[in-house]
C-alpha cells in the first residue's frame, strides 16, 4: 500500500485539486483527526460501527442502522464511509448516528488510533470490503467483524482466480489468515457464500442470509418531489422519465434513449442523475451538445428545503422548452423514482456492472437496464424472468420498450406489481443480520 501511495500520489493530488476531493478528509482517514463519539468514552459500552463504502450501501444500511440503534440507544453508533458522496448520504439519512466518519487507510497505525478513539464493540460491513490490517487489528482488539449482505461478483470472482492460478502458492494461505480473522459472513445468495469459502473463509462462519437491499424503507416525499410532481401535472408535462445513477460516458447513451420516447411523447422530461458529483458538468456539457435546453436541480429554491444549501434563487418553474432536469445534488434521486413513469438505471448501457434496481421496484416502476448487470446479476436475472424488469441491448431499445410500457398501461402496472411482489417476498435479510449482531454482542468477543 504504501508503494502504491507512491507511485499514484501525483494522480490522487491532481484529481483532488481538480475536484475538489480526497485532501478534505486525508487527516482523518489516517487517523490523525481523531472521530469524537462520546465523553467520558470509558464509561460508555462499546460502539456500533456499521461501514458502508459510498451510496449504494449506505442506502442499503439505513433500515439496519436505525434498528441497531433503536435496540441499543445506550451504544454509540457509528457510520463510516470511503467516498464523500456516501459520507454526504449517510449524514442525511441516518440523523440518528451518533457521529459520521471516513474509514481509515488500511495502514496499521491508522487503524490503531481510529480503533482507539471508536471503542466498538462490533464492526458491521457492508458487502464485502476485505481490508487486512483493518480485520487483523480488530481481532488483536476482541472486535467482532460482521460482513452483512456480502457478495462477490462474477466479475470479481474471476479476477479473484487470475490472481490465484498466478500468486496462488502466497495468495491462497494469505486470504485464509485473512478472512479467519472475521467473526461472521452473511451472504447475498448460495453462488456468494460458496465464492467467499472459495477464497479461505472458515466454512462455519458463512452463511446466506439474503440481500439487505430488499429490506430498505421507501424514502419519504421530499420538498422537491413533491415540487416536481405538481410542476408536471400543472404543465402537463408527461412521461417523467428518470435515468438513475448513470455513469461516465453513459450520459449520452440515456439522452439517446430519451430521443426515441420523444418522439412520440414530445412532452416528456428527462430527469437525468449522474451517479458521481464530478460528473455534473460532463453531463451538463453532453446535454447541450444534443441542442436540448435544460436546468439544473440546483437552479431552485423550492419552499421547504431550509438553510441546506440545496437550491439558490431561480426560476418558478420549468419553462415548456425545458426536456432535461440534470439532478446535480445527492441524496434526492430515491424519492423521485416515486413520480417516475420510466426508469433507466445507469451503469448498464456501458460496462460499469449496472446499479441497484430495487429502489424503482419497490415503487412499482418497471426497471429498464443495459447488458451490463454483473454486480447485480441475480437480482437482474430474477425481475427479468419473473417479468418485473426488462433488459436491452442499446438505448435505442431501451427507448422503444419505455414507449411500448407508456402505451400499455396495463402491461406496466402488472409488470409493476410483480416487481413490488418479488421485493415484499424477500425481505427478511435485515433480521437475520440483527440476530447475528445479537449473538456478537452477547459472546465472548464483544465488550
Amino acid at each position: 500500500m504504501a508503494l502504491a501511495v507512491i507511485v499514484t500520489g501525483p494522480y490522487w493530488l491532481i484529481q483532488g485539486l481538480r475536484y475538489r476531493k480526497y485532501l478534505s478528509n486525508l487527516r482523518e482517514r489516517l487517523g490523525l483527526a481523531l472521530p469524537t463519539v462520546a465523553t467520558p468514552p470509558v464509561e460508555r459500552p462499546g460502539a456500533i460501527w456499521i461501514h458502508a463504502v459510498s451510496v449504494g450501501e449506505a442506502l442499503s444500511g439505513v433500515a439496519l442502522a436505525k434498528r441497531l440503534k433503536e435496540i441499543y440507544p445506550q451504544r454509540p453508533l457509528v457510520i463510516s464511509t470511503t467516498t464523500e458522496t456516501g459520507q454526504q448520504l449517510a449524514k442525511e439519512r441516518m440523523p440518528f448516528a451518533d457521529t459520521v466518519i471516513f474509514f481509515p487507510f488500511d495502514w496499521a497505525f491508522s487503524v490503531r488510533r481510529v480503533l482507539a478513539a471508536v471503542k466498538p464493540a462490533i464492526v458491521i460491513v457492508l458487502e464485502t470490503e476485505i481490508w487486512p490490517n483493518f480485520l487483523r487489528e480488530a481481532r488483536r482488539g476482541n472486535v467482532p467483524v460482521v460482513f452483512v449482505s456480502g457478495r462477490i461478483s462474477n466479475r470479481s470472482f474471476a479476477r479473484y482466480q487470475k490472481y490465484l492460478r498466478i500468486f496462488g502458492f502466497f495468495l491462497r494461505p494469505f486470504l485464509a489468515s485473512v478472512l479467519k480473522n472475521a467473526a461472521a459472513f452473511l451472504m447475498q445468495t448460495e453462488a456468494d457464500a460458496d465464492r467467499i469459502r472459495a477464497l479461505g473463509a472458515p466454512e462455519e462462519r458463512v452463511q446466506t442470509s439474503g440481500n439487505l437491499k430488499y429490506d430498505m424503507e421507501l424514502p419519504a416525499p421530499t420538498p422537491f418531489s413533491e415540487w416536481l410532481k405538481r410542476e408536471c401535472e400543472q404543465r402537463r408535462r408527461w412521461p417523467v422519465v428518470v435515468a438513475g445513477s448513470v455513469v461516465a460516458t453513459e450520459e449520452p447513451l440515456a439522452l439517446i434513449a430519451f430521443g426515441v420516447v420523444q418522439g412520440d411523447f414530445p412532452k416528456a422530461l428527462l430527469v437525468l442523475a449522474p451517479r458521481k458529483p464530478e460528473r455534473f458538468a460532463a453531463a451538463a456539457e453532453f446535454i447541450e451538445e444534443s441542442h436540448r435546453k435544460f436546468i439544473r436541480r440546483t437552479a431552485f429554491a423550492v419552499p421547504g428545503l431550509g438553510s441546506s444549501g440545496q437550491g439558490t434563487a431561480g426560476p418558478a418553474g420549468i419553462p415548456d422548452d425545458v426536456t432535461v432536469l440534470l439532478l446535480d445534488s445527492i441524496g434526492e434521486l430515491a424519492s423521485l423514482y416515486r413520480l417516475a413513469d420510466s426508469v433507466l438505471v445507469g451503469g448498464s448501457l456501458v460496462e460499469a456492472g449496472g446499479h441497484n434496481i430495487l429502489e424503482p421496484a419497490a415503487f412499482g416502476k418497471v426497471p429498464v437496464f443495459g447488458p451490463s448487470m454483473e454486480n447485480f446479476s441475480a437480482i437482474a436475472d430474477r425481475f427479468v424472468e419473473a417479468g418485473a424488469a426488462i433488459q436491452v441491448r442499446s438505448p435505442e431499445d431501451a427507448g422503444v420498450e419505455w414507449i411500448h410500457l407508456l402505451k400499455d398501461p396495463e402491461k406496466m402496472k402488472r409488470m409493476g406489481t410483480a416487481g413490488q411482489g418479488l421485493v415484499e417476498s424477500s425481505r427478511g435479510a435485515l433480521d437475520r443480520a440483527l440476530e447475528v449482531v445479537r449473538r456478537q454482542l452477547t459472546g465472548g468477543l464483544a465488550r
